[in-house]
């Protein structure tokens, strides 16, 4: 798959300075990736005092994406907002395999969409419509920042509750990237993610599944016959994931992406 960002995700012209002091200094910030902070840092910056001012929002613990405005998702620039969950790599891996089956004009539906980061990966397939939703409202507007262009609709509210009522029954390709890190276990997750994303986008309850549970049992009423819903999930969540699926009557399946270190349920409603 080939995506080309758009001109609006177009990076600006590198900062014609040496990168070694931006290096050295993301390094004694604790940085493992400095040398690849550095080159999306000098990449962003408009100036040499921009430079600074991001080189010490990073030294102090926040996220790189949050600090430059924006993250790298399936060759797409993706605006990220400030506090704002930030679309991970392998999150690239549940993208893929739902646009692998998305056919032309197809209705989608991207819940608990956050920047909208998937959404706007399937709009390559120019989807009949397309629709994002999540809870939290700064992540909305985010996303309509990100789908908005690409001719998708945002909607603020829990699941589907937000979404328009026409769309019961009609949806060929829907996505769910819930939060499913367990309860006990969001205090493991690092700094940048616990101290700068909110905890609504991690905490996926007592056992991280909470959420999709609630996903796959509205699925049946809102998937069209043959549609697909696809979930990210834990390697140790994936066989509770499929039996969340399989009680809602859909069929369910895992796939898994070493590499990225990515598992994804992909269940499907088939006609009765």
């Amino acid at each position: 798959m080939s995506l080309t960002p758009s001109p609006r995700c177009t990076p600006a012209s590198p900062l014609s300075l040496d990168p070694e002091p931006v290096v050295a200094a993301l390094r004694a910030a604790g940085c493992v990736f400095a040398e690849d902070e550095a080159r999306v840092l000098l990449a962003t910056a408009r100036d040499a005092a921009e430079l600074a001012a991001f080189v010490e929002r990073r030294a102090t613990g926040l996220p790189l994406e949050h600090v430059v405005g924006w993250a790298e998702f399936c060759g797409l620039r993706i605006a990220v907002d400030p506090g704002v969950f930030v679309p991970r790599r392998r999150t690239e891996f549940l993208a893929r395999q739902a646009l692998a089956v998305t056919p032309p004009d197809a209705v989608v539906v991207d819940l608990c969409c956050g920047t909208g980061a998937v959404a706007a990966v399937l709009a390559a397939r120019g989807p009949a419509r397309l629709h994002a939703a999540d809870l939290d409202p700064a992540a909305v507007a985010c996303a309509r920042r990100n789908v908005g262009p690409l001719g998708g609709q945002v909607h603020e509210g829990d699941l589907y509750a937000p979404l328009p009522a026409r769309l019961k029954g009609h949806v060929d390709i829907l996505i769910a990237n819930g939060p499913y890190v367990p309860t006990a276990d969001v205090a493991l997750l690092p700094s940048e993610a616990r101290d700068h994303e909110r905890l609504m986008a991690l905490d996926g309850g007592a056992d991280g599944l909470d959420v999709l549970r609630r996903v796959a049992a509205g699925a049946p009423d809102w998937l069209a016959p043959d549609g697909f819903l696809f979930v990210e999930t834990g390697e140790h969540q994936a066989a509770d994931a499929v039996a969340a699926v399989r009680a809602a009557g859909l069929d369910g399946r895992v796939v898994e992406d070493d590499e990225l270190y990515a598992t994804v349920v992909i269940a499907r409603r088939t006609p009765r």
